[in-house]
């Protein structure tokens, strides 16, 4: 057979090629040819194929993520925003921290232990190229009906890919979320999220300057798992016939990547780098382009000196390869064998690959030959751009008109009494301990709160305590009916959450999981949910930093509810004065912050009680959700408060019943007056939250609210060992910890 090079393919210019095959429109194709003023060769072919797909060229959602930047609020925080492998803010006394989050979705469904272990191992790769420590990972899961057989078959997989890689590379996994909705039944969302820290002066960038230093390939062998993995299948839409293309899918090494991880930051010590790209999705196709579109010259690649695991790779395929656990870095000649060295005694592979060159081209050869001459921005950065049509779908209407307001209601104590119990112990609902007690939370011995407390909080400086704050939030059924509005709420929720455990909100990162693009409904979706996330990171001055989109998420016809999921990220200066959720004294005040108001339209309660979705969600008041975080941080940095919880899925019963469980004491509570019984417990208003004052701070603490005009109503005291609802109903915290506990070992177990 003969090789395909580049003077073949300009003797060949009517050979057929299997673009299609590849993911290539026919316009695609040709707008290859156009550049280069001949056919690619497979190997270009390759090249353009696994660049301009979805996942990894943005070609539907990037004129719309153009928002992010054109509405960024302006802070002097961000030191590097998005176009990095991750987002990088100033936390002060010269520390740095990159956080990013990324989807797994696709390849979590093939294979789920593997899809969901190496979308770790690929967050933490993005974390390490930075130039960060990687300190902590979370993991915002959603999977289909919890009773259904497939999900017996996802779920205990990817968790196990979750806990194995992260526990194995000794980072704490310290958040995230476990949610169930038949919408996610063919297309379960895996996504991941890593935290690192750096100082300053350590940030390293993904560019290829410096005519003359070497590009140095290092950690695995290059092997055939993952070619076309995530690149192909995250741009695609799966059959109703269920999983397949196993293939695809990549495998994960742990403890190759702890090695690679100590070489990779011995290496930055010692500055030994000029430009560093993790390998991820495209493998070589997008390390080589991007290294090369980002910096100075050109590269020239000799590519038969890649360390292989299978022999009988084609070049096509070396180029594919998604294969796990391996870097790529920009060395000047007279550091290269320093650079040898630190990786043989990590015992990591590494292997000088190619060369930065003085033109603009990305020139990759075999055995002598060359077979790609491209100019890389055209392969990284220039991929196709759609303006996909998008309309409001035609049920949207019905959909809003269907109000959950309308549902019919508990008309007694013991009514109430039982769809409290129904909701805390509903899947959405329940303890997910049964997850997280696969995961090591407190590994490094820096973690200071972590799941299920409002956010995951690590320090980051023993000596002064500097310490941040992550969470992650998404509402699929609120953005169901108002993608904007329910952008917002996942955003205000994250916001809210780092805020109750006393930090700063400072930048988010964020994963948008949706259907087909090709369909104008999920496209109208998708463009109100980044129209209203960006509108709100305006709103309450946290920019985004970067992050991921997910789209062809759907089989068949049937589309994934839109689900934006926001990470926010916030520092607290010392985080021994950290608030953390549990009700844990007896006589401390139960104040309720914020305004309740009859709002249930994709409700916990609507869903558990009634199986609906209709209406409209809560309304978002950003300006009041900055008042709430001002006032939580506040109360926390004074020591006026001893526990906060936000008020989100489920309302006040449910926080309430968090908040006691964790700290393993009652409480009583009393309705107010104006409010029903029925909406004071279920509600999901917005811009709430639940604190738990010491008697001797009450006054000192309403005369902070009602200076800053924050409504704040006292609800009860923590007392005794049941939740008991004045006039209404009491329950023991025993039948109340059995609910919530059982139902996940249950189904799963």
């Amino acid at each position: 057979m003969t090789l395909d090079t580049v003077k073949h393919a300009e003797q060949t210019p009517d050979a057929g090629q299997p673009w299609k095959e590849l993911g290539l429109k026919e316009d695609e194709y040709q707008r290859i040819r156009d550049i280069l003023g001949r056919r690619p060769t497979g190997a270009e072919l390759a090249m353009y194929s696994v660049m301009w797909s979805e996942h990894c060229s943005y070609k539907s959602s990037k004129v719309h993520l153009r928002q992010f930047g054109e509405k960024a609020p302006r802070t002097d925080a961000l030191l590097v925003g998005i176009g990095e492998n991750a987002g990088v803010v100033d936390v002060g006394q010269g520390y740095a921290v990159t956080f990013k989050i990324e989807s797994h979705n696709h390849p979590s469904y093939i294979e789920p232990y593997q899809g969901a272990a190496t979308g770790v191992g690929g967050i933490v790769r993005d974390i390490l190229a930075m130039g960060a420590r990687p300190v902590a990972v979370m993991d915002p899961l959603r999977f289909g009906a919890a009773d259904h057989p497939d999900t017996k078959r996802v779920l205990p997989g990817v968790v196990a890919g979750v806990g194995g890689y992260g526990n194995c590379l000794g980072l704490p996994n310290i958040g995230g979320e476990v949610v169930f909705d038949p919408c996610y039944q063919g297309n379960p969302l895996v996504n991941a999220l890593c935290v690192g820290v750096m100082k300053h002066e350590d940030i390293h960038l993904a560019k290829a300057s410096g005519v003359g230093n070497k590009v140095v390939l290092y950690g695995a062998r290059t092997g055939g798992d993952g070619i076309g993995g995530v690149s192909v299948l995250a741009s695609e839409t799966f059959e109703a016939s269920g999983p397949s293309r196993r293939p695809a899918v990549q495998v994960g090494d742990p403890f190759q990547e702890k090695l690679l991880i100590e070489c990779t930051l011995e290496i930055f010590r010692e500055k030994l780098v000029a430009g560093i790209q993790d390998l991820g999705g495209a493998g070589l196709s997008c390390a080589t382009s991007e290294l090369a579109s980002a910096g100075s010259g050109g590269m020239r690649i000799e590519l038969d000196t890649v360390p292989l695991r299978d022999s009988s790779l084609s070049p096509e395929e070396i180029l594919m390869s998604e294969s796990q656990e391996r870097m790529c870095a920009i060395v000047e000649p007279d550091k290269v064998d320093r650079f040898l060295e630190i990786c043989e005694k990590w015992d990591v592979i590494a292997t000088v690959i190619g060369e930065v060159t003085e033109g603009s081209r990305l020139e990759i050869h075999w055995h002598g030959e060359q077979i790609v001459d491209v100019p890389p921005r055209s392969v990284a950065h220039e991929g196709p751009t759609y303006h996909r049509p998008y309309e409001r779908p035609s049920w949207q209407d019905e959909l809003q008109a269907d109000d959950a307001g309308a549902l019919p209601r508990p008309v007694s104590g013991e009514e109430l009494r039982a769809q409290v119990l129904r909701l805390v112990g509903s899947p959405n609902q329940a303890s997910k301990a049964w997850v997280t007690d696969q995961y090591d939370r407190f590994v490094q011995g820096n973690t200071v709160l972590a799941q299920p407390e409002d956010s995951g909080v690590i320090r980051i400086d023993p000596e002064t305590g500097l310490g941040v704050a992550v969470a992650t939030d998404g509402n699929g059924r609120y953005a169901k009916l108002d993608p904007y509005t329910g952008a917002q709420l996942a955003l205000a929720e994250a916001y809210r959450n780092v805020a109750a455990t006393g930090a700063r909100p400072l930048a988010v990162s964020d994963c948008l999981n949706f259907g087909s693009p090709e369909d104008p409904a999920v496209m109208w979706q998708f463009a109100e949910a980044t129209r209203g996330l960006a509108d709100g990171c305006l709103a309450l001055g946290t920019p985004v930093t970067g992050g991921n989109v997910s789209l062809y998420n759907q089989t068949g016809d049937t589309a994934i509810h839109p689900t934006p999921v926001v990470a926010v990220l916030g520092v607290i200066d010392d985080v021994s004065r950290r608030t953390p959720m549990a009700f844990a004294g007896q006589g401390q005040l139960i104040y309720l912050l914020g305004e309740t108001r009859e709002e249930f339209g994709g409700s916990a309660w609507s869903q558990v009680v009634h199986g609906h979705l209709g209406g409209l969600p809560p309304a978002v008041d950003l300006e009041r959700e900055k008042l709430l975080a001002e006032i939580l941080i506040s109360a926390s940095r004074d020591g006026m408060i001893d526990a906060a919880h936000d008020l989100s899925d489920g309302g006040l019963i449910q926080a309430v019943t968090e908040s006691c469980l964790r700290g393993g004491l009652g409480a009583r509570l009393v309705v107010p007056d104006g409010l029903s019984a029925f909406t004071f417990l279920f509600s999901e208003s917005a811009g709430r939250a639940i604190v738990a004052v010491p008697r001797s701070e009450e006054l000192r603490f309403t005369d902070m609210c009602g200076a800053r005009g924050l409504p704040a109503a006292r609800i009860g005291v923590v007392d005794g060992d049941a939740i008991d609802v004045q006039g209404e109903f009491s329950l023991p915290l025993a039948e109340l910890r059995s609910a919530h506990e059982e139902t996940i070992p249950a189904l799963l177990g």
